[in-house]
């Protein structure tokens, strides 16, 4: 072999994860491009211009719960984080008079963020959430990019982070200035650091991320139960899918996190008796909420057909790939199981269901539809690349143009199920149901 031979043999590789980086690039820029909030391109902003390409949602009117945020966020900036106990005992007090349930203060990470990009950057509470809520999106992109990579690759990271570039969900909730596109951010974090302490044991900086990530999804949301939930089945499965070693260490951090985040959640509140009533009132309240009673329920496949609306070729594959896993395929099966111990919980909470909630499954539902992309693309030998860019450039036109009926054509502002079959034109006389 000579020393030219040798070079350019050594080069390839170099040369295709180029490539890939650069394509990775490209994709997570167009990503970042369809989440900008809509604020971006008021007149006289720098992206004016690009008003005219971006798909802008139709749906512009200030929601009932981005307006709490926005109060939330005033308080918050009136009276600094000593004033919180005060921001929570307001919330009781006129939560006791209401014959329905608003959202509480104690999801305080998202308010707390939109506080800190409000003081930063010196914009209004509402443009300040809405900022925070695509930048929050834009980092799950990121991350889905860089777990993927580590998971199966640069070929996976480029064709998951392409599904999940044009999400119609994920790009729906980066328009809006509401809580669950962040707490995906989170949720999906703390996915990631899991699995990367089951493969790599005994590291204290993934054991600490994994804990600390904990902690923030429990300051995010109460739907970090569910996230906490799938983590325990997962460990409890590890025994049979073998992803990885459980150390002690693991066990307790999966304890601390969520506690560490209850005790500060407490203090936020001013007391255990304080947000122990929050958090009834928020609950028992909802079973009365007229809106919640209307659109909340459904039997048990609920979500399934509200996926099916939504990202109908993406879900059918995926479930394709699930029905064809074998045991050598560990990280399908972890993600699999987090959907499905996740789902057990979500589909049996009375007047508690919304697509909104299932955010944190887009990432894994790509994943695994991916899957089964690349299995078709096989039966191709010899253009099975070609075959797979073809495939996948089509389902993500169809995932674009998703996102552009629902959203765009449609004033969808509630991911519910009636809501998307009039945006879909499925149902035409359906009432209408206000968020």
């Amino acid at each position: 072999m000579t020393e030219t031979q040798s070079g350019l043999r050594k080069s390839s590789p170099e040369r295709s994860r180029r490539i890939d980086i650069i394509l990775l690039a490209i994709i997570f820029a167009v990503g970042c491009f369809l989440r900008l909030p809509p604020a971006t391109f008021e007149r006289g902003g720098s992206l004016h211009g690009l008003a005219q390409i971006h798909p802008q949602p139709a749906y512009t009117r200030l929601g009932f719960d981005e307006d709490l945020y926005r109060v939330y966020v005033e308080g918050l900036s009136k009276g600094g984080l000593g004033a919180y106990p005060e921001i929570v005992d307001e919330y009781i007090e006129h939560q006791k008079t209401l014959t329905g349930s608003i959202l509480p203060p104690v999801r305080f990470l998202y308010i707390f963020a939109g506080y800190v990009w409000r003081s930063v950057f010196g914009c209004d509470a509402m443009t300040a959430l809405q900022q925070v809520a695509a930048f929050f999106s834009m980092l799950t992109l990121c991350f889905v990019a860089l777990f993927t990579w580590r998971l199966r690759g640069p070929l996976w990271s480029l064709g998951v982070t392409a599904l999940f570039a044009v999400a119609p969900t994920q790009l729906h909730m980066s328009q809006h200035a509401l809580v669950d596109g962040f707490f995906t951010f989170w949720a999906t974090v703390v996915l990631g650091l899991l699995w990367e302490n089951l493969r790599r044991p005994n590291n204290w900086r993934w054991i600490i991320g994994y804990l600390v990530a904990l902690a923030l999804v429990v300051l995010t949301k109460e739907n970090s139960a569910f996230v906490w939930f799938g983590c325990v089945v997962l460990i409890l499965a590890n025994r049979w899918f073998q992803f990885g070693i459980v150390t002690r260490e693991l066990v307790i951090a999966t304890v601390l996190g969520p506690l560490l985040g209850v005790v500060i959640l407490v203090f936020l509140a001013g007391g255990v008796p304080t947000l122990v009533e929050t958090y009834h009132l928020s609950i028992t309240k909802n079973f009365i909420l007229e809106y919640a009673i209307a659109t909340g329920d459904g039997p048990w496949h609920r979500y399934l057909v509200d996926l099916l609306l939504v990202s109908p070729i993406v879900l059918l594959l995926a479930l394709g790939t699930v029905f064809r896993l074998n045991r050598e395929q560990k990280p399908e099966w972890f993600l699999t199981i987090f959907i499905a111990a996740t789902y057990l919980v979500m589909c049996n909470l009375k007047y508690g269901m919304n697509l909104r909630y299932a955010n944190m499954w887009d990432f894994p539902l790509r994943l695994l539809a991916f899957r089964q992309l690349t299995l078709f693309a096989a039966i191709f030998r010899r253009w099975q690349n070609l075959a797979l860019a073809l495939a996948l450039l089509a389902l993500c036109a169809t995932e674009f143009y998703q996102y552009i009926a629902l959203a765009v054509n449609y004033p969808l502002y509630e991911l519910v199920t009636a809501h998307l079959l009039r945006a879909l034109k499925i149902l035409k006389l359906a009432p209408d149901i206000g968020p």
